[in-house]
């Protein structure tokens, strides 16, 4: 059945975490593009925020195969914080937010103006999905710290993804982090793959990441999930349990022969100050290496 005009569409979720974490998790673009997708075929890749009323904001939503892909934006009609967001998209139809504080938990409630290209049932299951795949992103994170990165490079972005990567040019930009950095296994999707450091003893350390998501020049997306300890896979320990399921993900995005990369990573607060200080210094290099 298609959707007479002006039909109103309802989801909602309760999502079991406090409210302004909510908020931040909501509004902010580096997490957007973390969970702002209706299946694991789908992804956002470019995301920009300006939460105010009469601002601005848009999404780049893609199918991983890049079959497909289309804007999402709007404007802010009224924005007031931990309570509502309500904007007009681009297509002039009506959206609202309605933040609820449960105390523990937040509840969410989402509706919009249908369009008339796609069934109302359709529509329905395609922003719940979005909107459940919110709430399972804010309920599995961990006491992290995400921190965003940007950078402009004067090389394409396949150029770009594939120095940030190999062998010898990896090295080289993430000594930054620490001196002798490398890795071992497969960047395949799937796969598993362990980043090393040197040390004394000459026994491996470091940590286990599963690849997610990699294709060349648009997405390199990782999780991980245990630790090298004197060449020990350590997948089970509280300091485990403090870094697992965090995210390291790259966003390669072309504007006109150059690459805009995106970095959206998490740390444990321990290291906060060590890698914001350090981010910056890899990505000069990177940028350095991929110019030359």
């Amino acid at each position: 059945m298609a959707p007479s005009e002006k039909t109103s569409i309802t989801v909602s979720a309760v999502v079991n975490a406090p409210i302004d974490k909510v908020w931040n998790l909501w509004t902010q673009p580096h997490h957007i593009l973390q969970w702002n997708n209706a299946s694991e075929d789908w992804h956002t890749r470019k995301a920009a925020n300006d939460l105010r009323t009469g601002g601005t904001f848009t999404a780049r939503m893609e199918a991983k195969d890049g079959s497909f892909g289309f804007d999402f934006g709007g404007t802010y009609d009224e924005v007031r914080t931990h309570e509502l967001i309500a904007y007009t998209m681009d297509d002039d139809r009506k959206v609202s937010i309605q933040f609820e504080n449960n105390g523990g938990s937040t509840t969410v409630t989402e509706t919009f103006e249908a369009e008339s290209s796609n069934s109302v049932e359709m529509q329905k299951e395609g922003w719940q999905a979005i909107m459940d795949n919110f709430k399972r992103y804010v309920e599995d994170r961990k006491d992290l710290v995400t921190l965003h990165f940007e950078i402009k490079i004067h090389a394409g972005p396949e150029k770009v993804h594939r120095l940030m990567l190999e062998d010898q040019s990896y090295r080289d930009w993430t000594s930054h982090f620490s001196p002798g950095s490398y890795y071992e296994g497969s960047w395949e999707k799937g796969e598993k793959i362990r980043f090393l450091g040197p040390s004394e003893d000459g026994l491996q350390s470091g940590m286990l990441a599963t690849v997610k998501e990699n294709l060349p020049g648009k997405v390199v997306a990782i999780e991980h999930y245990g630790m090298m300890d004197k060449g020990q896979e350590i997948t089970t320990s509280d300091e485990v349990k403090e870094w697992e399921g965090a995210q390291e993900n790259y966003y390669f995005w072309e504007e006109n022969g150059d690459t805009i990369l995106t970095v959206v990573v998490d740390t444990n607060r321990q290291y906060e100050e060590h890698m914001a200080s350090a981010w910056p210094k890899a990505l000069n290099r990177l940028k350095e290496i991929s110019e030359s």
